[in-house]
């Protein structure tokens, strides 16, 4: 069974693509920005802000599920300029058991959508239902 989320939020944006899918015991969340929840534009302030904002954007598309940051197996990461790691990952790791970090990919990009500085997709598992 295939399930597609989508909060009141998500729906009013009308984005070509669902914020989640859960096939079986695995949620696939898109690629999340630090934009402001329902709109499209960035948070204020660079990097860090855009970080924590998406962060929470991540935090609300896996509470539909039931869902939290310990149930992340797998993140891709895509940073518009890579001299941002250490700013990514000061804001990043204190969101994760660091006994417990998932698995992780990251490439520097030439352009992200709203022009934004990060952008994550995130694997969780989820019990069968």
């Amino acid at each position: 069974m295939i399930e597609f989320f989508n909060s009141p939020e998500g729906k009013a944006a009308k984005l070509p693509f669902s914020q989640s899918v859960r096939v079986g015991d695995v949620v696939y969340l898109s690629g999340c920005l630090g934009n402001v929840p329902g709109k499209q534009e960035l948070v204020p302030g660079g990097m860090e802000p855009e970080v924590r904002q998406m962060m929470d954007n991540i935090a609300a598309a896996l509470k539909p599920h039931g869902l939290g940051f310990n149930s992340i197996f797998k993140c891709l990461v895509m940073l518009a300029d890579m001299n941002e790691w250490g700013a990514f990952n000061k804001v990043y790791l204190p969101y994760f058991d660091p006994e417990r970090m998932p698995s992780r990919s990251a490439f520097g990009t030439n352009g992200l959508a709203l022009g934004a500085r990060v952008e994550m997709e995130c694997w969780a598992y989820a019990r069968p239902q």
